[in-house]
């Protein structure tokens, strides 16, 4: 099932994790952890926590609003170890037995585990594991990582994690647990941020650093690329699982283009401030006369507030956003999906009729709600509509943990620069140059821009798709509760 274009002219959600070790309330702060993250992921959320000697988990599809409305359901989650994760499917079906955290009963104890990312290597390995005879519960890559701890040839191991996580290929940010210990992990080349926080005596791992303000945490430091950080009765300690260090990293660009909140650290970075910087860059290089900046809510803010600085000209608010509209998906028909698009966004007829208006987007991938939008415009009086993009044409599909659509469904690989102009109806059309995109970081090496640019940082396998590791019994449309268990 492919979500992707249901909600907005913008690239899929990925995913959030939060994780806590040492606070009496984790399952809360997990919550509250995930509710600031909710931009990472609407399709499902879990928690599961640990008391020391059972492993205690709720998950469904939804907001997490929507998963964890009962309060009978936070007296179930006691314990001051967990994991929680928001997910957006890139790999696997919308379905209850998809959504994380992953929780089994192995030989020597309960593990569980949250994942960002995207594995490039799920499907051959899985294969593997198949022929072995093992049997999978979900259709997700993720679930690799556990048969790969269950695996006795990296059970012997003295660094048995390390052992797995060495197997594994493509993007990932893991949180693990069991019953007494969490652990994080970034891949080698650092696809998917994972940041290291401390409320009082407890650690706090997370995607984004928003929910470690959330929750009143104190940002320590990211886990790095190729890092296992490990935390228990010990305190917090941490080993490289990488056998041979990359040439370089490969953070994905789109943390700061689109997915990230704007108050969040990144990658080192504030993403206001790299989306302002955007802005302005893409105001040297398409400029246009014009009367007034609008940015697309709340993606565009930021470097619309760079474009009209850099410009000179004003700033003012003709999209004005229904916060209240709810998830698109979740509509069984799509025309009320395409109707609920409609909703999510009106126009303030006052502030730009009769206005050459700039209008400032993150990114056009199938273009359709864009064209709405310029239209709309058009009928609330704007004398002229130029569309200004602040990343390059969204070319080529991704392979690590976005939800890209193929390259026959994106716009920019099946029509000229002028096309997608004339297409959309505005009077020009501006992206940003990959040059201008990486200018706008501190460390232009270190990003992946392979969406952009078709430089892929590893090889992959084209054919994969979002669909890759499901059975046929798997692609069946039903509808699942929320569930919770309790793990021996």
């Amino acid at each position: 099932m492919n979500h992707f274009g249901a909600e907005s002219d913008h690239p899929g959600e990925e995913c959030g994790i939060c994780g806590i070790y040492g606070a009496p309330d984790a399952a809360v702060l997990i919550g509250q952890g995930l509710f600031s993250m909710q931009h990472r992921g609407q399709e499902g959320a879990g928690i599961s926590v640990s008391d020391g000697s059972r492993i205690h988990s709720h998950k469904g599809l939804g907001l997490v609003s929507q998963v964890f409305k009962r309060d009978s359901v936070w007296d179930v989650l006691k314990g001051d170890i967990g994991i929680g994760h928001v997910r957006y499917s890139t790999t696997g079906s919308t379905r209850v037995t998809n959504v994380q955290p992953l929780v089994v009963e192995l030989a020597d104890g309960i593990w569980g585990i949250a994942h960002n990312g995207n594995l490039t290597n799920a499907r051959e390995l899985r294969h593997q594991y198949q022929e072995g005879g093992s049997i999978f519960q979900t259709s997700t890559d993720s679930e690799i990582l556990l048969h790969l701890l269950a695996d006795p040839a990296h059970r012997s191991s003295p660094n048995r994690v390390a052992s797995a996580l060495q197997k594994l290929r493509g993007a990932f940010s893991f949180l693990i647990m069991t019953r007494n210990c969490l652990m994080g992990a970034r891949d080698p080349l650092g696809f998917r941020p994972l940041s290291i926080g401390r409320l009082g005596d407890a650690y706090v791992l997370a995607s984004e650093t928003c929910a470690l303000a959330q929750i009143g945490a104190t940002f320590e430091r990211d886990v790095e690329p190729g890092e296992l950080v490990i935390i228990d009765e010990n305190g917090l300690h941490s080993r490289s699982f990488v056998e041979s260090p990359p040439e370089r990293l490969a953070s994905c660009i789109f943390e700061h283009v689109y997915f990230a909140r704007p108050d969040s650290i990144l990658f080192g970075e504030c993403v206001h401030e790299v989306r302002t910087k955007l802005g302005k860059r893409l105001a040297v290089e398409h400029p246009v006369d014009a009367d007034i900046v609008v940015p697309i809510p709340d993606s565009g803010n930021s470097a619309a507030l760079g474009y009209a600085n850099e410009a000179g000209l004003p700033l003012n608010y003709g999209f004005v956003r229904n916060h209240y509209v709810g998830r698109t998906f979740i509509m069984p028909e799509q025309t009320s999906r395409s109707s609920s698009n409609d909703m999510k966004l009106s126009v303030a007829r006052s502030v730009v009729n009769g206005k050459r208006v700039i209008v400032i987007d993150d990114s056009i991938i199938r273009g359709t709600t864009a064209k709405r939008r310029i239209q709309a415009l058009r009928d609330q009086g704007a004398t002229e509509v130029h569309m200004r993009i602040s990343c390059p044409p969204t070319m080529h599909p991704c392979f690590f943990g976005i939800d890209f659509p193929t390259s026959d469904e994106l716009i920019a690989s099946n029509k000229t620069h002028d096309e997608i102009a004339e297409w959309l109806g505005c009077d020009t059309l501006g992206y940003l140059s990959i040059d201008g995109l990486l200018a706008s970081v501190d460390k232009p090496d270190d990003f992946c821009t392979a969406c952009f640019s078709g430089d892929y940082p590893m090889p992959i396998d084209l054919t994969q798709t979002k669909e890759s590791l499901e059975s046929p019994s798997d692609l069946l449309n039903f509808d699942e509760a929320p569930e919770s268990t309790t793990t021996q």
